[in-house]
């Protein structure tokens, strides 16, 4: 257990569907002069270098934000964020979810970062430094439940579990309506994998008929990272979801669907 390093994956397409909705989605979130809360539950590193090791042994950023950057124009909220995070740490560091939404929130918003595995843990501190990020090394799901509702209440928070363990795509539909009913005004976000034995699809069903407000599930398909990998896809559903990102969604939708052709 704990197994899983983000750093062999950073930047690839799943990345991509998922960092693009996320930047847009704190976008629109900043647009008002109020607080926001933003958390994570399973943070990773927060930063990446696309010319290390474990990036080059998969190849994935390649084929995924080195490859599509151009999907996103200079004044995207994404790529807004990637070059703040160049400007401080070098044009090969790839920013993960934690570091997008440190670039991205103002010194009146509050970040809270939850991350289990130890390693992972020492490189987070390190590239949260001097964010004013809020950190603690331990199981995400507990965080938010004894987080939520947050102060301030408006806000988002961000489920990205790496499904190492199985039984939370059963556990996690019942997590979210109970986080919801804590705080319901909170956007929740959850990140899944579309794996080829279809492992998710009880999840999202479940999700879909919980008839939860803004509901909003975005799913995109790509070709395997490599020969016999399992991942060829990946999904996000939001509760509460912004304005406009339905629309970002669409748009990913077609780029997406190009790959696939």
């Amino acid at each position: 257990m704990l197994s899983y390093q983000h750093g062999f994956h950073a930047g690839n397409l799943a990345d991509v569907q998922k960092h693009g909705l996320l930047a847009t989605a704190l976008d629109y979130m900043t647009q008002k002069d109020k607080p926001v809360s933003y958390i994570e539950t399973h943070a990773g590193r927060g930063l990446y270098d696309l010319a290390g090791n474990q990036a080059q042994k998969t190849g994935e950023a390649a084929e995924g934000i080195l490859k599509v950057a151009d999907w996103f124009g200079a004044e995207h909220p994404y790529t807004r964020a990637r070059e703040t995070v160049a400007g401080r740490h070098g044009p090969t560091i790839y920013p993960g979810s934690p570091a997008i939404a440190a670039a991205l929130l103002r010194e009146i918003d509050t970040i809270h970062l939850a991350e289990l595995h130890p390693g992972e843990f020492d490189h987070l501190k390190t590239a949260m430094r001097g964010t004013g990020a809020h950190l603690v090394k331990e199981d995400g799901f507990a965080l938010a439940q004894s987080l939520c509702p947050p102060t301030p209440r408006r806000g988002m928070i961000l489920i990205d579990p790496p499904y190492e363990i199985k039984t939370d795509y059963a556990t996690i539909p019942g997590f979210i309506a109970k986080l919801h009913r804590k705080w319901n005004v909170g956007v929740i976000a959850l990140w899944y994998p579309i794996l080829t034995t279809g492992a998710h699809v009880a999840m999202t069903r479940a999700l879909e008929a919980s008839a939860l407000p803004g509901f909003l599930k975005h799913e995109v398909r790509f070709p395997p990272a490599r020969e016999g990998h399992g991942m060829i896809g990946s999904g996000m559903i939001f509760v509460n979801a912004p304005w406009g990102l339905a629309e970002e969604g669409a748009r990913l939708s077609g780029l997406f669907a190009q790959l696939t052709q």
